[in-house]
């Protein structure tokens, strides 16, 4: 009787440490299994949000969750940026960025790149710039970047020269060349469409373009490519956090294929998918 009691006692304590073994174990794979989601803030403005579900849904499958914060203006995602209510921002070009950040002094930088929203020269009597004929009025966007970008367009397109350091500020006193005696009549950007029966060209922003019911790739006479650096969108950091590995991988899957041809479809071939080195947008 009393080595049965023995025994019994013997197989209980031997029940208990294997449970306990067992428990441990399987605490230690829980914890294995069920690494902490990232939590990452990106503001964004309305026309960039089918983009950034899609990246979304594929951060999702790398334990991000991304938080998707829209604004309504062009200032406010790079004060909240440098504040810390949101982690990354992607509504911008280089150029602004640029701008913004040394007219605010923000410490603030780029660890991607997006897309471009390619300018385009539209007219309603030519199919080519090359047939504007000399002396013609050309509508150009009055605002100082917009003008600047569309005096870089034209003298792409062989119509104006401009001085090597042209420094992007739209001036029409920066033209140097003008073999055609062309006129320029600057119009707020808006406006841009409603102007072509009245004169021979206009120069149109992709968003107004696609706004006024225009294909960019497929309507303008001549049109921006992935070479208009300063023009190209980024996604930006805080500079003391653009080595954060959970923002290299998203922008790794905004950078895959699947994005871009998902870009393509959404916009209708009016954005351009443009990947590219930091180094090749001067930063």
């Amino acid at each position: 009787m009393k080595k049965l009691f023995i025994l019994l006692s013997l197989v209980a304590v031997i029940g208990t440490v294997l449970a306990g073994c067992s428990s441990e174990s399987s605490g230690a794979e829980s914890s294995e299994g069920s690494e902490e989601k990232k939590v990452v803030k990106v503001g964004l403005n309305g026309s960039g949000v089918p983009i950034w579900e899609k990246i979304k849904e594929k951060a999702a499958k790398e334990n991000i969750e991304i938080e998707l914060v829209e604004f309504s203006d062009y200032v406010r995602p790079n004060m909240a940026l440098a504040d810390g209510d949101i982690d990354l921002n992607a509504f911008q070009t280089v150029s602004y960025f640029d701008s913004f950040i040394k007219e605010h002094d923000l410490d603030l930088a780029p660890i991607g790149t997006t897309l471009i929203a390619p300018m385009g020269i539209y007219s309603e009597e030519y199919e080519d710039v090359k047939n504007i004929p000399e002396g013609s009025t050309i509508a150009i966007p009055k605002e100082a970047t917009n003008m600047g970008r569309a005096l870089l367009l034209l003298e792409k397109a062989g119509l104006i020269g401009l001085p090597e350091d042209f420094d992007g500020d739209g001036n029409l006193d920066k033209i140097q060349e003008n073999p055609k005696n062309l006129k320029f009549e600057p119009i707020v950007a808006a406006q841009t469409p409603r102007v072509l029966p009245d004169v021979a060209a206009s120069i149109i922003n992709n968003g107004v373009a696609v706004e006024a019911g225009f294909v960019p790739v497929d309507d303008a006479i001549f049109i921006e490519d992935d070479t208009a650096q300063p023009y190209i969108n980024i996604i930006a950091a805080r500079a003391d956090e653009t080595d954060k590995e959970v923002y290299q991988t998203i922008v790794d899957l905004y950078q895959e294929e699947d994005v871009a041809q998902h870009i393509r479809e959404v916009y209708n071939d009016s954005l351009i998918p443009t990947f590219v080195s930091l180094e090749k947008i001067g930063w």
